[in-house]
C-alpha cells in the first residue's frame, strides 16, 4: 500500500522516480480505507532530505501511511526555505488536539550542547509528555533518541571525543522481539554522532531493554517495555550517499573527520559507497509499523492511552 503525503512535496517526484508508491493527498480521499496516522517531528536542519529518506522507507512497508509534518515553532530553520515550512510543516499547536498511530522523531545537529542548552528543548519535552496519551507508539532516532531516553528515564549521553562516523555491523541480543524479527544474526546501519548512552544506565532501568547492540558503535536499539518507544541511535534511514554529503562538508568546514568506517570500497572517497544497510533499515521500520502500529493501535485513535 502507498504512503499518503501532500500534493506538492519534494519526496512525491523521487519516490514515483525510485517506484515507490506514494499518493497525494487528492487520490488518497477517494479510497475507503483507515491509513495509519503517523507524525513526523523533523529536527533536521535539512528537513527536505530527511522527510525524503523517512517517506521512502514508510512507502515500502504494505500498509497505507498519512504522514503528518510538523516542526518546533521556538526554533527558526536556517537551511529550508519559509515557504517550504509554511506549505508542507505544521507545528504542535496544530496537532495537539489530535491523536497518532505512530511517530517518528529525528536526530539534530545538537548532541555536544546540554539538552537544557536547545532552544526549543521545553517545546521538545511537551511534545514527547503529550506522546504519552496521544500517540500509539513512538520511534526515536540519533539524538532524538537520546533526547527521549533523557527525558523519559533520566538517562544522559556522554561525549565520545570524537565522531562516531561510518557503517558498523551490529548483533541481535533479542532476536526473538518482533521489531527485529527477520534480522540476520549480523546486520550493518550507518552512525554518525559524537555522543552514546552507556549500557549500564539503559541495564540499571528495568522498563529498558538494549534489542540491539554494535562492539564498535555501543548500545543501538533500545526498547521500552510494552513497545510504546524505541530509541534507535543509529540511522538506518539514511540514503546512499548521505555519509559521504557529511565527510564531504565536513572536510570543507575543516573538521578533520575521518574517512566514514566500511564505506568506501578501500577506504577511498572517491569509489561509490557501499551501501549494506537498504534491507535491514526497511525491516526496521516495516516492523515497527505492523507489530507495534498497525496490529495493536486501536481503531478510533480516541482511545490511545
Amino acid at each position: 500500500m502507498p504512503i499518503k503525503i501532500p500534493n506538492d512535496l519534494p519526496a512525491v517526484q523521487t519516490l514515483a522516480d525510485e517506484n515507490i508508491f506514494a499518493i497525494t493527498e487528492t487520490r488518497a480521499i477517494t479510497q475507503d480505507i483507515r491509513p495509519l496516522k503517523i507524525l513526523l517531528l523533523n529536527l533536521m536542519p535539512k528537513k527536505i532530505e530527511t522527510e525524503t529518506q523517512i517517506s521512502r522507507i514508510l512507502g515500502n512497508t504494505p500498509l497505507q501511511i498519512e504522514l503528518t509534518l510538523i516542526r518546533t515553532s521556538t526554533h527558526q530553520s536556517q537551511n529550508t526555505s519559509a515557504e517550504h515550512l509554511l506549505a508542507f510543516y505544521k507545528t504542535f499547536d496544530d496537532v495537539k488536539n489530535e491523536n497518532f498511530d505512530g511517530m517518528i522523531i529525528t536526530g539534530a545537529p545538537v548532541e555536544l550542547m546540554e539538552f537544557e542548552e536547545v532552544d526549543y528543548w521545553d517545546e521538545l519535552c511537551k511534545i514527547m509528555d503529550w506522546s504519552t496519551t496521544h500517540v500509539h507508539s513512538t520511534m526515536h532516532i540519533c539524538w532524538g533518541a537520546q533526547a527521549g531516553l533523557y527525558h523519559h528515564f533520566g538517562i544522559n549521553k556522554h561525549n565520545l571525543g570524537k565522531k562516531l562516523f561510518g557503517v558498523f555491523p551490529h548483533i541481535c541480543e533479542h532476536p526473538k522481539s518482533m521489531l527485529l524479527r527477520g534480522f540476520d544474526s549480523v546486520f550493518y546501519a550507518p552512525h554518525s554522532r559524537y555522543t552514546e548512552v552507556k549500557r549500564e544506565d539503559i541495564e540499571a532501568n528495568e522498563n529498558l531493554k538494549i534489542l540491539a547492540s554494535s562492539k564498535e558503535a555501543g548500545v543501538h536499539i533500545v526498547a521500552q517495555n510494552g513497545g510504546k518507544r524505541f530509541f534507535v541511535m543509529g540511522h538506518s534511514e539514511y540514503d546512499s550517499l548521505t555519509l559521504d554529503a557529511e565527510y564531504r562538508r565536513d572536510q570543507k568546514a575543516g573538521l578533520g573527520t575521518a574517512i566514514p568506517k566500511n564505506y568506501y570500497p578501500d577506504d577511498n572517497p572517491e569509489n561509490e559507497p557501499n551501501v549494506t544497510w537498504r534491507a535491514h533499515g526497511s525491516l526496521l521500520f516495516i516492523n515497527w509499523l505492523n507489530y507495534f502500529v498497525y496490529q495493536s493501535t486501536p481503531y478510533d485513535l480516541k482511545e490511545i492511552k
